[in-house]
């Protein structure tokens, strides 16, 4: 970088574009944790400091890193010429992002994690049900984030992509879940992952956890195959969806069968449902969002 192209940086107009983007990204993170404390009629200050619910602080840490993945990917995303229609972009985007957060946490509480009552698990300080919570979360700011950068354009057309990457991050969700849960069961002699999970078991979760981060990131390919076609409603859906939901699967293929030759000789499900060995989980997780890059890298 020559001193011309630092002084071109460090413009006023720059400087100003800069400093509005900081106070948004600012005032949309504080919203979203009132708006948690709103939302769950929970005196945040008491379980952080009174109380020290560490599982609170698991879940609202989820949200506000997934809101800033949004903001981060809407920083990118604005354009223009005029700094303060960028700015404007970017507050719009941040509270489209900000609204899908909320609602989809919501939306996988009723739907795909719909056994237990998430909100009394955390009060109880379940650290579990709060990690699981919180990558939720994450992988639904991934796919928003993806889906983003993918359109083109502000206006209704790009609007309505932002929704139908919404829809197709809870549909990875919930292939990701139902296939967690099947092997659960068929390995734990029909027992329910859901009433484990409440029960505490912590590997479980980061187990979990790092299937739902790793699908989000194997569904994003769909990113680098389709062109962006302002008003293909249906057809960016369909496409963006079974991309989504095939790249999960094979990610989750690859990722055991990986799991196979690195965890050789440990029987995996028996360390995790049974031993609670998080250290295990860990890799588990690790392998399935690796694998989840190395194939979105792939075809990029």
């Amino acid at each position: 970088m020559n001193l011309e192209q630092l002084r071109s940086m460090l413009d006023h107009q720059t400087l100003l574009y800069l400093g509005l983007d900081v106070v948004i990204a600012i005032a949309l993170l504080a919203l979203m944790r009132w708006a948690y404390e709103l939302w769950s009629s929970i005196d945040s200050d008491d379980q952080l400091a009174g109380k020290d619910n560490f599982a609170y602080g698991i879940s609202i840490a989820g949200s506000l890193l997934a809101l800033s993945i949004v903001l981060w990917s809407a920083a990118e995303r604005a354009s223009g010429d005029d700094y303060l229609s960028r700015a404007m972009q970017m507050l719009v985007y941040g509270l489209v992002g900000f609204v899908l957060i909320k609602v989809g946490r919501w939306a996988h509480d009723r739907l795909i994690l719909n056994r237990f009552n998430k909100r009394d698990e955390i009060l109880k300080k379940n650290i579990s049900v709060a990690l699981v919570d919180a990558a939720s979360s994450l992988a639904t700011a991934l796919i928003i984030r993806s889906v983003l950068l993918w359109s083109e354009g502000f206006n209704i057309n790009s609007g309505i992509a932002i929704i139908t990457g919404f829809v197709i991050a809870l549909a990875v969700m919930l292939v990701t879940t139902r296939l967690m849960e099947r092997r659960f069961a068929r390995d734990n002699q029909n027992d329910s992952m859901q009433d484990t999970l409440v029960l505490g078991q912590l590997a479980l979760a980061v187990q979990h956890g790092g299937y739902l981060i790793g699908t989000a990131f194997a569904a994003t390919a769909a990113s680098h195959m389709l062109t962006y076609q302002g008003q293909a409603y249906i057809t960016n859906l369909l496409v963006w969806l079974g991309v989504g939901v095939l790249f999960t699967l094979l990610t989750v293929m690859l990722s055991r069968l990986t799991k196979a030759f690195i965890l050789r000789g440990i029987d995996c499900a028996k360390e995790v449902d049974h031993q609670h060995n998080v250290g295990v989980a860990s890799i588990d997780a690790s392998l399935t969002i690796g694998m989840a890059l190395i194939l979105s890298g792939l075809i990029a």
